[in-house]
């Protein structure tokens, strides 16, 4: 399903839901928001005046997504998705991996993030990559899990201005732009994230 037929949708195929998106990400809000029908309301979780990080604590991507999901489900009683993103890079034996987010550090700079990987990969001639999505969706007793992979590759400078985290230095398969170079309807209709979301629409939409 593309992101076209997502938006296209009406009432009668998607029950109206409000589902809170565990982050404090603006971007990544804006980047799911304009995925979605009109008839899911997205709320963050500065929005349940919840403003403190949820501790991701598991060692893995799927265990940081169900964490966060369980955490605003179990805690704060309202019906949640939440997503955990890596980046693995094939001559970094798949680093950073699960602390993608922090890999310069706890304070979860995206610059000091890209620059580190830069300089790990001076010099390096296997530059292939890929980003990895899952989405832990707890609702109405239930929780299940929605995967979105991204292929391609670690430029060796940082290319293009829009996006956020890696993007400036990921350049997808088949593309001759970074997500960063990218619009946000081009990057909608590609990235992990969104192939985790179109997954978890079209579970909704059942």
């Amino acid at each position: 399903m593309n992101p076209t037929t997502i938006n296209n949708m009406s009432t009668k195929e998607i029950t109206k839901l409000e589902l809170v998106f565990a982050t404090q990400n603006r971007n990544k809000m804006e980047e799911i928001q304009v995925m979605l029908p009109e008839n899911i309301k997205l709320l963050c979780l500065k929005d349940i005046n919840h403003t403190e990080d949820i501790p991701e604590t598991a060692d893995t991507i799927d265990g940081n997504a169900i964490l966060k999901a369980d955490f605003v489900k179990n805690q704060l009683g309202y019906d949640c998705f939440a997503d955990d993103t890596g980046l693995m890079v094939e001559a970094l034996d798949g680093a950073p991996g699960v602390y993608s987010a922090r890999y310069a550090g706890e304070e979860k700079n995206d610059e000091a993030n890209v620059q580190k990987l830069l300089k790990e990969m001076e010099g390096q001639q296997n530059r292939r990559a890929r980003f990895k999505t899952v989405i832990a969706l707890n609702m109405n007793g239930h929780e299940i899990l929605f995967t979105g992979i991204c292929t391609g590759s670690i430029t060796t400078a940082k290319r293009g201005s829009h996006g956020f985290g890696y993007d400036p230095v990921f350049q997808p398969d088949g593309f001759d732009k970074t997500f960063a170079e990218m619009t946000l309807k081009e990057k909608s209709q590609l990235s992990h994230r969104s192939k985790a979301m179109r997954e978890l629409i079209d579970y909704l939409s059942k």
